[in-house]
């Protein structure tokens, strides 16, 4: 009786042994090319060293595969020895530029107090920056911040942040720091004593493509009158209380250079500030406008063999509307100075009115404040 058991365990067990051998075979056999497999094979290997990365197609089966003609891979930036490089060429080094990204939504101000500080007294000010650009990321920086801010952005390059440090009066950092700022980050600058009255998506006109402009500036100055250097450096001023910008714009570059190279000479020198020195040479609204109309006629970015002549002020004076100038949209007088009264200025309700300027310079004595106004 116990062999008889014994023998029918064995025949079940040669039974499921033959039916399990038999589905695997049947399944097998239904098996197509387009069936999945249980284990995905590896990318086949190019059949040339050179063809590595290119033309090698998707196999939706494998976990990796080359891309084809039609998909770009960026290429990495190779790490660079920035100690043989001269300070314009660590700075774009550090801070490429691309006409064709958006310009980052980053408002930037600088005052002594932050806007929580019951010192802060330009409240409706800074409120209608924020009011006008939803989304935007405002920041108001205090001198303190600054100093740690710029530590991070330039460690790569510290002969900018010897300058930065060794400017020695509050006017020429404040100045210094929107063209540092902008040239890292990008976005818009403007004074702590500005009132937005448009927003900054309204300044370039709708007929000039958005990722063709890396630059918006406006005219401060157009002083068509004799005297006119007693008021102003330049018979053409361009603002610099309020700056819209892509990183990396090769004017931003160059003002940093420049200021930190004329810096770093003042320093060696022992003087910064003189009569022949002034803030407005030094870091204003005359070195500004400068490097601007240096940048218009720079044969790197401009074919000047097919124009007509340098830009001058000419190009700008008595204009009403805005001018493409390459890559730089050039505002008119209004669009940043409404309200003065002057110069072909007008009023704070024109379509071409986007700031408005309360001209506080706080960091002047009030007998220079408002100078040129209504003369």
């Amino acid at each position: 009786m116990a062999s008889r058991k014994m023998l029918s365990f064995k025949r079940a067990i040669v039974l499921a042994v033959f039916f399990l051998i038999a589905f695997i075979l049947l399944r097998r056999s239904h098996t197509t090319a387009n069936d999945p497999e249980p284990f995905r094979k590896p990318p086949p290997n190019p059949a040339d060293e050179n063809d590595k990365h290119v033309g090698a197609p998707h196999n939706p089966s494998t976990t990796s595969y080359t891309p084809g003609a039609d998909q770009v891979v960026p290429p990495q930036k190779a790490i660079q020895d920035m100690s043989k490089m001269s300070l314009y060429d660590k700075l774009a080094y550090q801070y490429p530029y691309d006409v064709e990204t958006r310009f980052p939504a980053y408002i930037w101000q600088t005052w002594k107090w932050t806007p929580a500080s019951g010192e802060f007294t330009f409240r409706d000010q800074e409120a209608s920056w924020t009011t006008q650009h939803p989304g935007f990321v405002h920041e108001v920086i205090t001198d303190q911040v600054a100093v740690h801010l710029l530590k991070l952005l330039y460690a790569p390059i510290p002969e900018v942040l010897e300058a930065y440090n060794a400017m020695p009066q509050p006017v020429l950092k404040a100045d210094f720091f929107r063209y540092l700022i902008l040239l890292a980050r990008g976005g818009i600058y403007s004074d702590i004593d500005t009132f937005v009255i448009r927003s900054a998506l309204e300044w370039i006109p709708n007929t000039v493509p958005k990722e063709s402009i890396g630059l918006v500036i406006g005219i401060e100055a157009d002083p068509d009158r004799p005297d006119w250097r007693e008021w102003y450096s330049r018979r053409i001023q361009f603002c610099q209380w309020t700056i819209q910008a892509k990183p990396g714009h090769p004017i931003l570059r160059d003002i940093v250079s420049r200021i930190t190279e004329e810096t770093l000479k003042r320093k060696r020198e022992g003087v910064f500030i003189s009569k022949e020195k002034s803030v407005v040479e030094f870091t204003g609204p005359a070195v500004w406008t400068d490097t601007i109309f240096d940048y218009f006629n720079d044969p790197r970015y401009f074919d000047l063999k097919h124009s007509q002549g340098n830009i001058s002020y000419m190009n700008f004076t008595g204009m009403d509307t805005p001018k493409k100038v390459g890559d730089v949209v050039v505002l008119p007088i209004t669009s940043f100075s409404p309200g003065v009264e002057q110069m072909g200025a007008k009023d704070y309700g024109d379509p071409m009115a986007f700031v408005k300027h309360d001209f506080e310079g706080t960091w002047k004595p009030e007998s220079e404040r408002h100078i040129g106004e209504n003369n």
